[in-house]
């Protein structure tokens, strides 16, 4: 993927410096997080507040620091702030096309744990997108983890996530985020999981979009960025996680989709470049997503 040598976004938030308060670090455990998350039907950031809050140990929050960024720590934030001004670019755009405004999201870089209007959270959620603050919250130390735990390697995977959570941004601003959370409000347990399945699938889908129109306008894939974003979607799948994890899948707990779900929205959203059809997530009949 070329990236490297065009302009980063000027809405970074980059609190990578900062140093965690004492409390029950979680370490390298976000993936498990996740899938204990995945299988049950959980919020992965209400099971990581447990977690770590377990044991009386102080909750986790930061404080100032001038902790020394690595090599890679500095590549890994200046990559993540070039895709984000490339989604700013790309969305805006896209908005301006259907006579709407774009408001821009923040991305804010942590390291461990980080305070959020939606709540305090750390590294074991994975990426996030918050309605509260309209940010998009990565700890960097997860592309790592995309690539050892999960197979997932490569840049433009890193994107593609990055572009998913921003595609959350575009869900709230949009509205699709509140009927979701009405559904969820009003619905049995099955149908708040579909709702949040929907949500899931429409953020790939618009992760897609984006890709389809940063390539016209920047340029910037390479042989096999596709097949690695596609291969991200894959092992992120609710049937993927589950199984890894227990040898068992349970289509009643899903809350992202399944792994051939995933691919096939984000593929679309990559095929037809057009914000439009995203509508057709909350209207197909859950059998047919």
């Amino acid at each position: 993927m070329r990236w490297e040598d065009r302009q980063e976004s000027s809405n970074v938030e980059d609190r990578r410096r900062m140093s965690p308060q004492a409390g029950m670090a979680l370490g390298g455990g976000g993936i498990l997080i996740v899938i204990i998350a995945m299988i049950f039907g959980l919020d992965p950031r209400k099971v990581a507040n447990l977690v770590g809050n377990a044991g009386g140990g102080a909750q986790q929050g930061q404080v100032e620091g001038t902790r020394e960024l690595s090599p890679e720590e500095e590549k890994q934030g200046k990559f993540s702030s070039v895709i984000f001004r490339d989604t700013e670019v790309i969305w805006t755009e896209i908005f301006a096309k259907h006579g709407k405004t774009y408001r821009v999201p923040k991305l804010v870089l942590f390291a461990g744990s980080v305070t959020t209007a939606c709540g305090s959270a750390n590294s074991a959620v994975g990426p996030f997108y918050c309605p509260g603050d309209q940010k998009v919250y990565i700890d960097c130390s997860f592309y790592v983890e995309m690539e050892k735990k999960l197979k997932a390697g490569g840049e433009f995977a890193r994107a593609y996530v990055i572009a998913h959570e921003v595609g959350h941004h575009v869900q709230n601003l949009l509205g699709y985020s509140q009927r979701a959370e009405d559904a969820r409000r009003r619905g049995s347990e099955r149908e708040a999981n579909e709702a949040s399945v929907r949500l899931e699938l429409q953020a790939d889908f618009l992760a897609g979009v984006w890709a389809n129109q940063a390539q016209k306008k920047f340029n910037f894939m390479e042989t096999g960025d596709v097949e690695s974003a596609m291969n991200a979607a894959n092992q992120i799948g609710d049937d993927t996680l589950q199984k890894n994890a227990t040898g068992t899948v349970r289509p009643d707990k899903f809350t992202h989709g399944t792994s051939k779900q995933r691919m096939k929205w984000f593929m679309e959203g990559l095929k037809t470049g057009d914000l439009s059809k995203a509508a057709i997530i909350f209207e197909l009949p859950y059998n047919q997503l």
